[in-house]
């Protein structure tokens, strides 16, 4: 005699959508969600209290000095996954006179190709 295997609904579902059962399964459970990833950690989230102290101390700090700071302390992310991060996390503290900076009109003097300028 045979012996019948009951898969559930997600077996069948996963066949008639053409999915992974696994995932057909993870989604009946609310285990996941349609649609939407998994986060995976950030890797600059441990050296944001470093970068925001450094940042309290010198709001002029370059950017490529601190990258290479904290991949000094461990840091093994790329320069721009720094930058990115420290502009997703408000990282750089506001400073008045460097806001009057941005927008400013600059002037763009001709000049033959080759020849450098210099103002006096």
């Amino acid at each position: 005699m045979l012996k019948t295997v009951h898969r559930g609904r997600g077996h069948l579902i996963a066949r008639h959508l053409g999915r992974d059962r696994k995932t057909i399964r993870a989604y009946l459970n609310g285990e996941r969600v349609p649609g939407y990833r998994r986060q995976s950690p950030d890797a600059f989230v441990p050296f944001l209290d470093y970068c925001r102290q450094r940042l309290a101390d010198d709001p002029h700090l370059w950017a490529s000095t601190l990258f290479d700071e904290v991949t000094a302390l461990g840091y093994a992310g790329a320069y721009s996954t720094v930058t990115r991060a420290m502009r997703r996390y408000q990282v750089r503290p506001h400073c008045e006179p460097c806001k009057t900076s941005t927008g400013r009109d600059v002037a763009v003097i001709a000049h033959p190709p080759g020849e450098e300028i210099q103002f006096d």
